[in-house]
């Protein structure tokens, strides 16, 4: 082997002796192999007729032109990635069947979990304040969600009594309210109406009236069985919310052990904010609630007006629930049940239900809200209309701490910067009108 052969090698180029296909020429040079694939092409062309060409990709060629042919004019081929699209496309759409079907029978255990976890938030700095005295946790849930489930049930009693009260004098003094009416109306725009006519109508068995009340019979059977179905889904909210804040330091063990320890301190931080927070804004809007109880309770015990404690309690727990014109939509009751014994009276209290309001929104609320957090009246009026749409009465009532908690993970998110100075953002405070005299 020559010191060329030598150097070719050493590149890694082989050698012609090596490729037994490779031949020597006449005059000593190798040449490669004669290619007879023609010759077996036209054979087999022969005898089973023409063999179609196909390039590198395994396309036919035209032989007229030397090209690959358009699948899309020939064999109407999928494309590769055709199959699998479908397939995914039905097991999604499989899926989201499935996944509705569960929703819709998992609804309502779903919402009672979301009712347990707001409870949680609201209790539970209750609960960590007699753990810090020196109670058991599971003695001092218990006993807090005792003294929640009582107050509901005082109130729900008081309500009860009223309504029924109010119902069995309306039916056994009817002829005297109606007579009253009538006779108001008449005197107030000008009508000719018979009292004794509207009274006999009435009491005619086979009037409207009494078909409508008779009617209500089978209202009242399914009112029952709704009642036992409540009663029912309390019992499952309290023991869901018993458990998971008698159990809340294991389960954020559990729930952080899986976490590193950044991402755990921004959970802590976050369930942190959303108990503070949450349970601070109830706290607080239950402290008003007592307050606007315990002023209507004096005005309806001082105007002499029927169960002036249930009244008190309407007015106070409803006026919270939904900020601004809570209050005004819970006076009615008040107005009409005054407004059977006295129209003056009726008018004192809304008079006073709408005085009461602006020395709550303007007096009270702030002072109150400061230490916890100021919820804005037109952000909880919104939260409570979208929560009512969604869930009903409950969403109206999660709506507010769910807004307040949001709003406190985001006023905390992120980090804040200096305010230019700018006409646009100057806070001017209010200092009162000063009205001066020159003198002359």
């Amino acid at each position: 082997m020559t010191s060329e052969d030598r150097s070719d090698d050493r590149r890694g180029r082989a050698h012609p002796d090596d490729d037994p296909l490779m031949s020597e020429g006449p005059a000593g040079e190798f040449v490669p192999p004669v290619d007879d694939s023609s010759d077996r092409r036209r054979r087999d062309e022969d005898a089973t007729g023409p063999t179609p060409r196909r390039d590198n990709w395994g396309r036919r060629i035209n032989p007229d032109t030397g090209r690959p042919f358009d699948r899309r004019q020939t064999d109407r081929m999928l494309p590769r990635w055709a199959i699998p699209a479908i397939a995914i496309f039905w097991t999604g759409w499989l899926l989201s069947i499935v996944a509705r079907h569960v929703f819709d029978r998992l609804s309502g255990l779903l919402l009672l979990l979301l009712i347990s976890v707001f409870i949680t938030f609201a209790i539970e700095p209750g609960v960590n304040r007699l753990a810090r005295r020196g109670w058991r946790r599971g003695t001092a849930t218990l006993t807090i969600l005792l003294g929640v489930l009582l107050t509901f049930l005082v109130f729900v009693v008081a309500i009860g009594t009223l309504v029924g009260s109010q119902m069995a004098d309306l039916l056994s003094e009817s002829e005297t309210y109606i007579s009253d009416s009538v006779d108001w109306i008449n005197s107030t725009f000008g009508t000719q109406i018979d009292p004794q006519s509207v009274v006999d109508e009435f009491n005619d068995p086979n009037g409207r009236v009494q078909e409508f009340i008779q009617s209500q019979g089978d209202e009242a059977v399914r009112l029952s069985v709704t009642a036992v179905g409540v009663i029912f889904q309390g019992l499952s909210v309290l023991l869901f919310t018993f458990y998971l804040v008698a159990d809340g330091p294991r389960l954020r063990r559990a729930i952080c052990s899986r976490l590193r320890p950044s991402r755990q301190e921004v959970v802590l931080r976050t369930w942190d904010i959303a108990i503070n927070k949450t349970g601070g804004y109830l706290y607080s809007r239950a402290l008003l609630a007592l307050l606007s109880a315990v002023s209507h309770w004096i005005l309806f015990q001082s105007l002499g007006t029927q169960a002036p404690i249930a009244l008190a309690l309407w007015v106070g727990l409803f006026s919270q629930f939904l900020p601004v014109v809570g209050t005004y939509i819970a006076g009615v009751l008040p107005i009409l049940v005054t407004l059977l014994d006295s129209p003056l009276d009726a008018v004192i209290v809304l008079i006073f239900i709408v005085v009461y309001q602006q020395v709550e929104n303007f007096l009270l609320t702030p002072r109150i809200t400061s230490r916890t957090m100021e919820l804005h009246p037109a952000l909880a009026f919104g939260a409570a209309i979208g929560g009512a749409s969604l869930l009903g009465a409950i969403g109206a009532i999660l709506a507010l701490p769910a807004v307040a908690m949001a709003q406190a993970l985001v006023t905390g998110w992120g980090q804040r910067y200096d305010v230019v100075e700018n006409h646009l953002t100057e806070m001017v405070e209010p200092t009162g009108i000063k009205i001066r005299f020159r003198r002359r």
